[in-house]
């Protein structure tokens, strides 16, 4: 009987779990950022939030998005 047993260098998740973490995913365009940075940038999206879609563009977002779930169940 063979137990597999995880890589040396894989990090336990009980030591994951308690890790402070220190760098964040800009929401904008998914580069890397330091905490000072996300901070930064948090605070400026609450001052001036990005700009509303227009509502045509937001109603042809829905529509393709009901297509290809359409398209999920009837293939045509």
């Amino acid at each position: 009987m063979v137990i597999a047993l995880p890589p040396p260098e894989d990090t336990p998740e009980e030591i994951l779990r308690g890790k402070m973490i220190i760098e964040a995913r800009s929401p904008i365009d998914g580069r890397f950022l330091t905490a000072a940075e996300y901070a930064q940038l948090q605070a400026q999206l609450q001052e001036a939030p990005p700009p509303k879609l227009d509502p045509k563009i937001r109603q042809q977002i829905f529509l393709l998005r009901i297509r290809k779930t359409l398209l999920r169940f009837f293939h045509f």
